[in-house]
Formats: structure tokens, sequence, C-alpha cells
């Protein structure tokens, strides 16, 4: 089912992703297909190389010695996949791009978060790949022969209300891919997941579209890299006098509490001094 405003939301091209399935007297362009259309799903509609591609597990998927479900593992559990969302991205926008690649949904809450962040830290990269594939919600949706593809954005039973507006953080856009999102590398839905908070959903044609929570946008201008607790600070300064680090000998910073320490090491180190220290929320 494709929602009405399936285009202006930007999800109009995951409806058409469904109907990937292998079967046993599927053609080498079937295969072909399938291999495509795997490479799109788990490495999120970006461009493979040549030089990329799997030619191994790829050689024993056409050979029908690994079904769809082993070759998704194969790439997941691959150099590319590990390289372009692990070793460079926070460890909770790993977690939620492997929602997406693998379950084609956003994580539902804070729970799930946590779950699968203590699979990371405690078991390891292979164990985290291993707990979506082997899930039973992988089998009862997908299989064995069924390419994953987006569906978040449905309602099904067992789905928190939540994970529409999270699913449209992370799938948006007729050409969109992992590679093109403005926030890069850092987690999009954390911040959001664990407060169970809804985010906006706004098309991706609209002015100033971004995809931000706004509560959350408020503290992080003010004070980049703010902890959960939100907690920022007006921070006065005054007495620089090296004027190659400083044009003004007079500073105002807005804060995170749990960067007070360093920053104001930072200023005694540069010979300012803090003249006033005022909580802004």
């Amino acid at each position: 089912m494709t929602l009405a405003n399936a285009a202006y939301l930007g999800i109009e091209r995951f409806a058409s992703d469904r109907d990937k399935e292998n079967w046993s007297n599927a053609t080498e362009n079937d295969k072909a297909a399938l291999i495509r259309a795997v490479y799109k799903q788990v490495l999120g509609n970006q461009y493979v190389m040549a030089s990329e591609r799997l030619e191994g597990p790829e050689s024993l998927f056409r050979r029908g010695y690994l079904t769809v479900r082993e070759f998704v593992r194969q790439v997941a559990k691959s150099g590319l996949y590990r390289a372009k969302f692990f070793e460079n991205c926070n460890a909770y926008r790993f977690i939620e791009l492997n929602f997406k690649h693998l379950l084609g949904r956003a994580p539902q809450n804070k729970a799930e978060m946590l779950h699968h962040f203590t699979i990371l830290q405690e078991q390891g990269y292979d164990a985290e790949i291993d707990s979506y594939l082997d899930s039973a919600e992988y089998q009862e949706r997908f299989g064995e022969e069924v390419v994953p593809y987006i569906h978040g954005f449905n309602y099904y039973v067992g789905q928190q209300g939540l994970q529409f507006s999270y699913v449209l953080q992370l799938a948006r856009g007729v050409g969109a891919s992992v590679r093109g999102d403005a926030l890069k590398t850092q987690s999009r839905l954390n911040p959001a997941v664990h407060a169970e908070k809804p985010l906006p959903v706004v098309s991706p044609n609209a002015k100033g579209s971004i995809f931000r929570g706004v509560n959350s946008d408020g503290i992080t201008r003010q004070g980049v890299g703010a902890g959960e607790e939100g907690r920022t600070f007006r921070v006065e300064i005054t007495g620089f006098n090296n004027y190659r680090l400083h044009k003004r000998s007079n500073r105002v910073l807005f804060v995170p509490f749990n960067k007070l320490l360093q920053v104001q090491q930072q200023v005694q180190r540069q010979g300012g001094r803090i003249a006033s220290l005022t909580p802004v929320n």
C-alpha cells in the first residue's frame, strides 16, 4: 500500500521496491536484478563501483549456494559496509542505519536502541548484524528469498505510532542516499528516540526542511554538543590579550554543562578569566 501523499513526502520510490523475490527458476537477468536490489537496500542507495562489488558472494548467489538473506548478510558484514557505516559513524547512527537497511524500518523506542547498543558493545560488529538477520521479525517479513525493503511508514501489528515520523527521517527523496544525508555520521533519531518524542514530518521540497527536531535544534544552536540533560550556560569571558588568537578581549560562549571544566581550563591557558556564568535553560 502506498500513502496518498507518498510523492509529497518523498517516499514514493519505496513502493516499487517490494517485489524483489528470488525463485528457483530465476534467470540470470533476474538474479542480476536481485543483486542490484540488495546493494541498493543494504548500502542505502549508494553507487557501488565495479571494484567494490563482492565477486565471491555474488558468484555463490548466482550458483544457488546463498539465499537472499545470506547474501544480505555477506554485504552487511563486508568491509564496504563497515567502512561506510561503522568505522566513521556515531554508534547510534550505525544502529539506526542497520534498522533501516536490514529491517526496513526505524528503531521504535529507547529500549530497542539500547538493546542493539549493548550487543555492539559486548559482542561486537558481526553479532550486531546477525541480531537483525536472525530475528523473528526478519524471518516473518522477508524470509529467505525476499530482498528487504522500506516499510516503516505503513502501520502494522505491534508498530508504535512514533515509527512513522522516525522512518521519514531516514528514508526521504526520490534519489536520496545515505551519502547525501545532511547529518553525515551523526544520529538523526537518538535524542528523539531516547525522549520518545515524535519528529516533525516535512516534505523534502519544503523551504528549510532538514528534518531536525525543532526542540533539540534550539539547544544545539546555543551549545553544540549539549548532554542529554540539555543544560547550557552563558559564559562571559574577559582579559584575552593574545590578539593572534582573539580579535577581542571579551567573548561570550554558550557551553554545555559537561564541557564547562574543559572551557574553563582553555580560557585560563589563553590568559583570560571567566567574568560570569549564567544558566540559559
